[in-house]
């Protein structure tokens, strides 16, 4: 199969744990797949409808460490009107976790995908605004079919009729565009890190690629947000 591998790199990236909002903050190994869509998004600079689309991503990276990072806290009030922010503003120091040397692999065969990636409207992260990607190789690649993967690593896979082994967290897979935002098509997924150790399955169709001289099998996840 025939399709674009688009490579990204950053020094930083963080990965929120969905559920957890204060205390320690924790990184998810690999970026949830809504990660993944809203970076396309600030590519194209507007909000894309994926349905449809067909996707894949590997994801690795050389460290993790945590570090302080001072926040802000906003008091939200509730009037006649909804909910607005008060003027009571105050900032608070909390640990968190983050991936150094990383780098991130989409693979898509939308050409228009390709090119927003090429020429990016807004500056792109990986996670919090700090954590900036650098497009380092956009090239058409052929991958193997493979019904029998074998190196699954590197990536989020829905675990329900997978059961792969990995860290199980419920992730959306998209963002509404309204105010507030709503989560889109959450489920569990296996979050396996690109450290695991040649975890395969015959449950899953995967393509094959070769990524610094190692055979990745890369899932596809073909996104349909009626369910």
């Amino acid at each position: 199969m025939k399709a674009y591998r688009i490579k990204l790199s950053s020094w930083t990236a963080s990965f929120r744990y969905p559920n957890l909002i204060s205390g320690y903050q924790p990184t998810l190994d690999v970026p949830p797949v809504s990660t993944v869509l809203g970076l396309i998004n600030a590519a194209a600079g507007q909000y894309l409808d994926y349905s449809g689309l067909s996707i894949g991503y590997y994801f690795e990276y050389g460290a993790k460490a945590t570090d302080l990072e001072t926040i802000y806290q906003i008091e939200v009030k509730t009037g006649n009107y909804g909910t607005y922010p008060s003027n009571l503003i105050k900032s608070n120091v909390i640990n968190r976790e983050f991936l150094f040397d990383c780098r991130l692999y989409i693979y898509v065969q939308d050409e228009q995908i390709k090119e927003y990636l090429k020429k990016p409207y807004f500056p792109l992260v990986l996670g919090r605004s700090g954590d900036l990607v650098t497009i380092e190789a956009i090239n058409e690649v052929e991958l193997t079919e493979n019904n029998f993967p074998s190196n699954i690593k590197g990536q989020v896979i829905p675990f329900n009729d997978n059961y792969l082994p990995g860290e199980i967290q419920p992730l959306p897979k998209y963002f509404t565009n309204t105010i507030p935002r709503k989560n889109i098509g959450t489920e569990p997924y296996s979050v396996i890190s690109h450290f695991a150790n040649k975890i395969g399955s015959d449950r899953i169709k995967a393509y094959t690629d070769t990524i610094m001289n190692e055979k990745i099998d890369i899932y596809f996840h073909h996104l349909n947000f009626s369910d």
